[in-house]
């Protein structure tokens, strides 16, 4: 069976004539009919089911771990905080080992393993019974969890091309973001009920990602033979145009931009509660505000940009990103009430940049790299997204510290700065 049939059953028929699945860019095609043929036009109706099941256990996860560790198996607040830091390194750890096994031509059963490594974290959750156990659950969710953007990526890339493949990757994500904060609220909700409710979550969680393994595996697809062998030496070396070393130095380059994910969680509710005395709900409304708008306008703006260069797309990301971030400076020194309103107004331009950002970063790898190397040229950048994030709390509440004037042109300079090596390295897509 060939990678093309291997796709569901709704786009069989369009194999079959030699046609790509259709894409809605040109056409009549928009909103929530765009959306759902997008998400099935890599892997079907199966792998979105998997991305929302997915989505919504993922979403579920995230705010009761800590409290898991802490209400449940009466761990202090230090000792969990420090197991679910080792989880996200070990993670880290694993990532240039799946690119590596994705390169060997692997594409859902990777997908499938992260996802089934997560329901096996979670499941732990159930039997831990002090520190070693949670250590051992936070280190399975974080090898899971680091993983899936990489293998995610690789099967929409090998089972769509092109400016198809760069819509589908932005359908994916607006779905995740919908499933994350309804998987976010469901828990919310649910751990106020006590320790009882939350194991019943962990339950709940680990038997989505179970469920979302199954989809993704049933699918089997693998890369075609073109995309799977070894690279060269001597090709690898070929010069200071070699894709690979241009996606390195565009990883390097993408380190400011990550902090950019770790702004709404902790540089702002900081900025707001700590040194303006506004009202946390500022700081929930801008969150909102800005989950709704990445889900509304994701996949509109990467089709509406799609004639445009990825690496102008993301450099113009950066620009968007610092203005932002000179706005909150500016914003925040009003102080009181109108510190807060202008903060949540310039987080608007603060969410366009993270959209342009996410959607042409991740398609700018995967349209530039050999496919022999599509595994490789993931993980690089997926590692560097992960020790962005995983360095962003550290230094920007060490940068608020010292005040809003070092912590907001600190992080414009450094974000231009990566805009302009994304235009003079970066590949060129």
């Amino acid at each position: 069976m060939s990678l093309i049939q291997e796709k569901s059953v709704h786009d069989h028929a369009a194999v079959r004539a030699g046609e790509p699945p259709a894409l809605p860019i040109g056409t009549s095609r928009r909103g929530p009919s765009a959306l759902l043929s997008l998400l099935t036009a890599a892997g079907g109706p199966r792998y979105a089911a998997a991305l929302a099941v997915d989505a919504v256990g993922t979403g579920l996860l995230r705010p009761f771990l800590l409290l898991y560790g802490i209400g449940v198996l009466h761990l202090s607040a230090g000792a969990a905080g420090l197991a679910m830091s080792a989880g996200m390194v070990a993670g880290l750890l694993v990532v240039p080992l799946t690119g590596r096994w994705i390169d060997r031509g692997a594409r859902t059963l990777p997908a499938a393993a992260t996802l089934a490594v997560r329901a096996v974290g979670a499941l732990t959750l159930l039997v831990a019974g002090g520190l070693t156990g949670f250590t051992a659950a936070a280190v399975l969710i974080g090898v899971g969890s680091q993983s899936w953007p990489a293998t995610h990526a690789a099967v929409v890339s090998t089972l769509t091309e092109g400016r198809l493949r760069d819509a589908a990757l932005a359908a994916g994500r607006s779905l995740r973001n919908a499933g994350l904060g309804a998987g976010a609220l469901l828990a919310t909700l649910v751990v106020t009920g006590g320790a009882g409710a939350i194991r019943v979550l962990a339950g709940v969680t680990g038997a989505a990602c179970l469920g979302a393994a199954v989809l993704v595996h049933s699918l089997r697809v693998t890369a075609p033979r073109a995309a799977v062998g070894p690279w060269e030496p001597s090709e690898e070396a070929a010069g200071p145009r070699d894709p690979m070393r241009r996606i390195t130095l565009l990883s390097v380059a993408n380190l400011p931009y990550a902090f950019c994910f770790d702004i709404l969680e902790v540089a702002l509710p900081a900025l707001l509660v700590l040194h303006l005395q506004a009202s946390p709900a500022w700081s929930s409304g801008v969150f909102v505000g800005n989950t709704v708008l990445v889900i509304a306008l994701q996949l509109a703006l990467v089709l509406r940009l799609a004639t445009r260069p990825r690496r102008v797309v993301m450099a113009a990301a950066g620009v968007a990103l610092a203005l932002s971030y000179l706005g909150f400076w500016a914003a925040g020194s009003l102080g009181g009430t109108p510190g807060a309103a202008g903060i949540a107004v310039v987080s608007v331009l603060f969410t366009l940049g993270e959209i342009l950002y996410t959607g042409s970063g991740t398609a700018l790898v995967t349209a530039s790299a050999p496919p022999a190397l599509l595994g490789r040229a993931l993980a690089r950048w997926e590692l560097s997204m992960g020790v962005g994030r995983a360095a962003a709390p550290a230094v920007l509440t060490a940068l608020l510290a010292a005040g809003p004037g070092v912590l907001w042109p600190a992080l414009a300079a450094a974000t231009l700065l990566g805009a302009l090596a994304v235009l003079r390295v970066g590949p060129g897509e």
